[in-house]
């Protein structure tokens, strides 16, 4: 009879655990996304309200002024199970349409309706082993220190190394972590920010990572790619862009964390048709961001930038096409409400440059540009 009871027990034991086993190996589902919108002033008060200079490239996704606009908004999906997961997130409105600008070129042709501008991001991740994991599809770029996500960034404004880096690939990639300390990633990629490659070649991306001490982290970044545009005669194989990327931050207090973004690139010969630079040109920049969280719904983020593209080798340009540079310091306080779901961000901005770059509402010439935005970004 005891042993009766006994196996009964070891019996409903086993049934629990296994339940509970295949409970936890159950796929998932997520959802989450958010909205953004704001209203911004500009000190110059230019008469087309815009917040775009001379190039068209002094900002990359706040560009109205004096009205309410709206930012972006997102849904984000997720499935996982143990050893993959899928994710989709579709965006839409108009920072959507500048992030994706190179899905707009859909199967139809240019100017025909593609579903494609929604995609930000849908890709796949196989965890092959504990160590090896391979992802496909369309990604959003491992280059740089801020990310499109306004919610994730300190500031909402994006810097200018940002703006004039890539902002996603499609593609392939392989990452192998070492150790909980030290992984590295290669993959390759289309041409940069294009749902359509323009040449046959494809750009090689990798991603060495360490943490050499608590709270510290550091980034090595970089991408190769053959970006002219074919010739009539056929393979052009005379352009080349390359670019090293350097991100690290420390959190060194629980409550205070610096971090610096560094960036190195080259370019030579035609960049997907748009203009043939010539000999190899570079550019580069440097920002540092520091945000002190004062308590759980209050912080103070500050970036610092300069950017130089003298040799006009990035979009980034004076008036008359010649290269330029910029110094950028930007101050942004982030309060959050609504059990965390709302962050509120005012923001100040200065971006002072060695030549003319803006036109304020007499019309006379300015070399810099000051703005004062109040951000609102809901979460989900």
């Amino acid at each position: 009879m005891k042993k009766s009871i006994l196996t009964a027990i070891f019996a409903a034991t086993a049934f629990c655990g296994f339940s509970q086993e295949k409970e936890a190996e159950a796929p998932k589902f997520t959802f989450s996304g958010y909205i953004d919108s704001y209203y911004m002033m500009n000190f110059n008060s230019p008469t087309n309200r815009s917040n775009l200079g001379a190039s068209g490239y002094e900002r990359a996704f706040d560009q109205k002024s004096s009205q309410f606009s709206l930012g972006l908004v997102q849904t984000k999906f997720g499935y996982a199970t143990k050893s993959a997961d899928v994710v989709v997130d579709l965006t839409f409105g108009p920072n959507a349409d500048l992030g994706q600008y190179g899905n707009v070129v859909g199967p139809l042709g240019v100017g025909k309706a593609t579903t494609a501008l929604a995609i930000k991001q849908a890709y796949f991740n196989w965890k092959a082993s504990d160590k090896l994991t391979l992802t496909a599809g369309q990604f959003g770029t491992h280059i740089g220190y801020e990310v499109i996500d306004a919610p994730i960034n300190y500031n909402y404004s994006l810097s200018n190394l940002f703006n004039n880096g890539p902002f996603y690939h499609i593609g392939a990639k392989a990452n192998y972590a070492f150790s909980d300390k030290f992984s590295a990633m290669v993959g390759l990629v289309n041409n940069v920010d294009n749902l359509n490659d323009n040449n046959a070649s494809k750009g090689f991306i990798y991603q060495v990572f360490t943490s050499p001490a608590a709270g510290w982290n550091l980034y090595v970044n970089g991408i190769s790619s053959n970006e002219s545009a074919p010739l009539s005669s056929g393979k052009d194989d005379s352009g080349s862009y390359n670019l090293l990327d350097l991100t690290t931050s420390y959190q060194i207090t629980p409550k205070y964390l610096l971090g610096v973004n560094a960036a190195y690139g080259s370019q030579t010969g035609d960049f997907q048709g748009g203009g043939n630079v010539g000999d190899s040109k570079t550019w580069g920049g440097v920002a540092l961001y520091s945000n002190y969280a004062f308590s759980d719904k209050f912080s103070l983020g500050g970036r610092y930038e300069v950017f130089d593209n003298t040799a006009g080798a990035r979009a980034l340009r004076a008036a008359d096409g010649s290269g330029t540079d910029v110094s950028s310091l930007t101050l942004t306080a982030t309060f959050t409400a609504a059990e965390g779901h709302l962050l509120i961000k005012p923001e100040l901005r200065t971006d002072s440059y060695k030549t003319a770059q803006f036109v304020d509402g007499d019309g006379k010439d300015q070399k810099s540009q000051t703005t004062l935005g109040l951000h609102f970004i809901y979460k989900f």
